[in-house]
């Protein structure tokens, strides 16, 4: 009879979960032994890097990814970087090795106590398997709640289970999928609705690309002619930055969303929370007058909204309706040239570095960036036309940038990938630089050196507490350290080197240092 390690590892398969993402110890060991041949392993030094590295796979690949744990220690290691994954809803099947039965309720060394609690409440499901027996369907069930959901799961299995052998009817070989279409009637109020507007508004969220709805978005504005912004903190690009009809992204504060929505009678977000805040910033959540309408399929995002109507739904049918319902108007299509950079005075500016990124790299490259201080600068000299071009830490957790950056580029070998990531934020997730080397992973990561946390002190300011400690980090050497994981780099010593640098084609990692003034995100 098969074991249930044999079974798992062949459901697995039928899935195309082949590639899997970890940093074992001695629970997982029982769970990789007879790994197939064609499956890829890809070990990671540290289990927040590991999630990191899972969350831009499955960004770039559109797929669910298996992630594998070592027991609560390293549950516990990841969880800031699963932060990012549940609101980038990335499907990521989080399994971790548990001590065998009979030692858990001893609390022996490396047994995860509540092991079904330990993720909640980030993970959309949580489980354990009640006998070995169990094994093969909890498996099963951890990647369906991930792909339903999408939104990571966790499953914890003793590791005694694996060696079992079960019958063979314990096999899973079966689909389970999600279907939300809007009713024609919901459709024809819908399109009623902006057809209706004086002056309506487009507000597109992440979900637009992580869909491939982006070509489809871009569309449904130019037909009917509606200025569109980016919902705040976007973890993803979901419109071109430099079309006319972009209005930029909008700020992520109550009042001043509120005054950038001024004089609009209807605003219709797809594909977006509304909306998720930052800095606090009281006041209306609309402008009087301004009737807002949300359309996502995260049931989650629609029942918390603070204001406006939803229609729970895949946005794709409803994009497809308004394209068909709604008479063309006549809309700008003429693309924005990007401004002249501003420089620096005692290093390069920010858009220094932007603009020489965008002269020279390919209009289809993949940009990771975690650079939170340099946002203004960013969306003023970068000019992204392509779907799946922008990727930022969904919840603001730092650590994402550099491995997210390593898994992009190994989902989407087709496509260039640069990560661009900020001195404070590169430290988080620093170990995913021996993962490159090892894997010889075509990726270019841009590190910003500016030796402060720049976002932290723009913060402070914000917040009135301009004195606090912990602010400046000088003294770091990304070369020396790139350099100690097998990753060749270089530092750029003027905007001339650092063009000549970029333009050359890597065929591994390779890390450029750049020194740059401080800004604030805004």
């Amino acid at each position: 009879m098969p074991t249930a390690r044999r079974l798992a590892h062949e459901f697995l398969d039928r899935r195309g979960l082949t590639t899997i993402f970890g940093n074992p110890g001695s629970n997982e060991l029982p769970f990789l032994a007879e790994l197939p041949a064609h499956f890829r392993y890809v070990l990671g030094l540290h289990e927040g890097a590991v999630v990191g590295m899972a969350d831009g796979y499955a960004q770039a690949t559109g797929r669910p990814v298996l992630v594998n744990l070592h027991a609560a220690a390293g549950s516990g290691n990841a969880m800031g970087a699963l932060t990012n994954a549940v609101y980038s809803r990335s499907p990521l099947v989080l399994t971790a090795g548990q001590q065998v039965r009979t030692a858990i309720g001893l609390e022996a060394m490396l047994a995860n106590v509540d092991a079904t609690q330990l993720m909640r409440p980030l993970v959309a499901w949580s489980g354990e398997p009640s006998c070995a027996a169990d094994v093969p369907r909890s498996l099963a069930q951890a990647v369906f709640e991930a792909e339903l959901h999408r939104r990571p799961s966790y499953l914890s299995v003793p590791y005694d289970d694996w060696a079992v052998e079960l019958e063979e009817t314990a096999t899973l070989d079966r689909r389970v999928q999600k279907g939300l279409a809007p009713s024609e009637a919901q459709l024809d109020d819908l399109a009623a609705s902006v057809a209706g507007a004086k002056n309506p508004a487009l507000v597109l969220g992440g979900d637009i690309d992580a869909a491939g709805l982006f070509d489809r978005a871009v569309a449904l504005a130019e037909r009917l002619g509606l200025p569109t912004w980016v919902a705040p903190s976007p973890h993803r690009l979901p419109f071109p930055n430099r079309h006319p009809l972009f209005r930029g992204v909008l700020p992520a504060g109550i009042a001043t969303v509120s005054a950038a929505l001024t004089g609009h009678d209807l605003v219709l977000v797809l594909g977006a929370p509304v909306f998720r805040y930052h800095q606090h910033v009281p006041g209306a959540y609309l402008p009087e007058g301004t009737r807002l309408i949300q359309v996502t399929d995260d049931f989650g995002a629609a029942a918390r909204a603070p204001m406006g109507e939803a229609l729970v739904a895949d946005p794709a049918p409803v994009i497809e309706a308004l394209l068909g319902k709604i008479p063309a108007r006549e809309a700008e299509r003429e693309y924005v040239e990007s401004p002249e950079p501003r420089t620096g005075e005692k290093a390069l500016h920010p858009e220094q570095v932007f603009a020489a990124l965008r002269d020279t790299q390919p209009r289809d490259t993949r940009y990771v960036v975690e650079s939170t201080s340099t946002n203004s600068a960013w969306w003023r000299q970068m000019d992204l036309r392509r779907a799946g071009s922008y990727f930022f830490p969904a919840a603001g957790g730092l650590g994402f940038g550099l491995p997210a950056a390593v898994g992009v580029a190994m989902g989407s070998p087709d496509r260039p990938v640069v990560g661009v990531i900020g001195d404070g934020s590169a430290n988080y997730g620093i170990t995913a630089l021996w993962t490159a080397a090892h894997y010889r992973v075509p990726v270019t990561f841009v590190i910003l050196r500016n030796g402060v946390y720049g976002a932290l002190r723009w913060f402070g300011e914000l917040l009135g507490t301009p004195d606090v400690p912990g602010t400046e980090i000088p003294g770091l050497d990304f070369t020396a350290i790139a350099a100690g994981y097998g990753v060749e780099a270089t530092t750029a010593r003027d905007e001339d080197d650092l063009r000549a640098q970029l333009k050359a084609t890597p065929d591994g990692p390779r890390l450029i240092q750049v020194d740059t003034e401080p800004t604030t995100p805004e």
